[in-house]
């Protein structure tokens, strides 16, 4: 069974898969289709990713532009990250606002990243494996992103500012108020 967290911004949900555990370790179900389409809604991933990272790591805010956007699953197969995900709608009540949530290998919990997101995260375990699956490919030419450290986003990412560990692109993001590609809250990015 599923267990789903609504969150402050509608549209991006926890959930909480049932694990079974005993003396030998545990057993979930981490992916289900019709579990998912019934507990949150239908959406048809195409691609898994996967990444490593060491204590301090800050990957974000990235999201892809008008066709290309994406929706995201993601989770923490070892370590502990805070996620993050900021509403980019334009128009939408929440615009600008975020969504916290700490996805530890412990708590086996999951985020939805719904399209019309800019989705981040900062790494404060020792090491971290993360895993995320997308409802729609990568388009290099299409990325879009967001100072992770702008003020009107007020985000506490958890990490004291000298440990943060950036890639070079990171550290040249826009604010959101210059970013470019913003998605449109009357459209229904949604549709696959």
């Amino acid at each position: 069974m599923l267990k789903v967290i609504e969150t402050a911004i509608p549209g991006v949900v926890i959930l909480e898969p049932q694990v079974f555990g005993d003396h030998r370790g545990y057993f979930m179900e981490s992916w289900s289709q019709r579990d998912f389409d019934a507990a949150v809604r239908p959406v048809r991933f195409v691609q898994d990713n996967e990444s490593k990272s060491r204590y301090g790591v800050l990957r974000g805010l990235h999201y892809q532009k008008g066709q290309y956007a994406q929706s995201k699953l993601v989770r923490v197969v070892r370590g502990r990250v805070l996620d993050v995900a900021v509403d980019i709608r334009v128009g939408s009540p929440t615009f600008g606002q975020h969504v916290a949530c700490e996805l530890t290998e412990e708590n086996h919990r999951q985020l939805f990243v719904p399209r019309g997101f800019a989705h981040g995260f900062s790494v404060l375990s020792e090491e971290v494996v993360f895993q995320y699956k997308c409802d729609n490919l990568y388009m290099p030419s299409e990325e879009g992103a967001i100072a992770w450290n702008d003020p009107s986003l007020g985000i506490d990412w958890r990490l004291p500012d000298q440990d943060v560990l950036l890639s070079e692109k990171d550290r040249h993001h826009p604010p959101l108020a210059l970013a470019e590609g913003l998605f449109d809250y009357n459209t229904d990015y949604y549709a696959l």
